[in-house]
Parts: C-alpha cells; sequence; structure tokens
C-alpha cells in the first residue's frame, strides 16, 4: 500500500530578528502559498502536518482549508536548532555551519543541536505518520534543513548540495512503500 508524504518547504518569511515561531510569509511568501494550493489541490491530499512555526504553517494552511482539515502541528517537526529556538543566524554565520554539521553530522554548537539529534526527532514523527496514515497521502509544512535530513534519511543524495539547491518554497512528493521509500519527485518549479 503506498504512501506519499509532500514535503512542502515554507515559502519566503521575513528575516528579522526576533522569535522563529513566529516569524511568518513576505508578501511573495504569501503569493507563493497560493500557488502552492493551486499546485496541489488535485493531488488528493487527505492529511495536513506541520513544524510549529507560522512561515510552514501557513505555507500550507489555506490547502488544507480548502481540503476541510486542520493543520496538524509537530513539535518535533521544527527546524533545526543552530544557536537556540529564538535567535535567527544571519545567513553570513549559517552557511559555514551547515558545511561542517554535513560532514560531521555530531556537531552542534552550544545550546543547539547536531544533524542526527535533528533528524532522530523528525524521523520519529515521520515513521509514525507513514503508519497512522498509511495509504493516505500527506502534506508536511516544513523547513530547508530538516527537510534535507529527513529524504537524507532514506537517500544519501538529499545532502548539503541538495539543500543548497532547493527554492523557497519548494515541494518534494515522497513516495513510499510501507515504511520504504520507493521514489521522489519534485512538484515546485520556480518560474
Amino acid at each position: 500500500m503506498e504512501t506519499f508524504i509532500y514535503m512542502v518547504r515554507h515559502g519566503e518569511s521575513p528575516k528579522t530578528e526576533g522569535n522563529e515561531r513566529t516569524r511568518g510569509l513576505t508578501d511573495k511568501g504569501k503569493s507563493d502559498a497560493y500557488r502552492i494550493t493551486e499546485l496541489l489541490k488535485g493531488e488528493g491530499i487527505e492529511v495536513f502536518v506541520s513544524s510549529p512555526y507560522q512561515r510552514a504553517i501557513l505555507t500550507i494552511q489555506e490547502l488544507a482549508r480548502r481540503s476541510g482539515q486542520e493543520v496538524l502541528v509537530f513539535e518535533d517537526l521544527k527546524e533545526r536548532i543552530f544557536l537556540n529556538e529564538d535567535h535567527r543566524m544571519p545567513d553570513a554565520e549559517l552557511f559555514p555551519l551547515l558545511d561542517k554539521s554535513f560532514s560531521d553530522p555530531n556537531f552542534a554548537l552550544q545550546g543547539g543541536e547536531s544533524n542526527t539529534v535533528c533528524q532522530n526527532r523528525s524521523i520519529a514523527v515521520l515513521k509514525e505518520l507513514l503508519k497512522t496514515y498509511r495509504g493516505q497521502k500527506v502534506a508536511l509544512g516544513t523547513h530547508g534543513a530538516i527537510m534535507t535530513l529527513m529524504m537524507g534519511y532514506y537517500d544519501k543524495q538529499y545532502d548539503l548540495n541538495f539543500l543548497l539547491h532547493t527554492s523557497k518554497p519548494d515541494v518534494y512528493r515522497m513516495k513510499f512503500n510501507g515504511q520504504e521509500l520507493i521514489e521522489v519527485k519534485r512538484l515546485w518549479y520556480t518560474p
């Protein structure tokens, strides 16, 4: 029995200081969330789950609403914590850390988590989703690093190079047979 997980990376979000949980979407991010709704409305998605961060929820919320569903929030689907949960790290500081994190999966800054810890917490949720919603289609509102780590758990080609070539937003349909990944197809194409 095939189960489909739609990894929906959130749209563009304002790069402001402040709480990572409450950052929403820019005007472009809102427009792209509408495009995602249009892209996925014919897929027959039955279940909507998300990171607890607003930008991830907002990216799939309209699609869920049109399907008559609520977005179920899972704490362990939150983005990887690099320094601490409330602080957004500037890209210039983040990119060298990503490189180090992918070459040493156990590397973590004080107060942050490693790729290994992040992957383990998120994969536990994903495996439970595959069991609970077996044979269904599930949209998962997510983030770049954690999406890459979840996909990389099943196939090593989803690595730092993959992450650096994703877009905001982005959509990947993962097809599973039980707990085994069968196929991944990118559905989002930037105009």
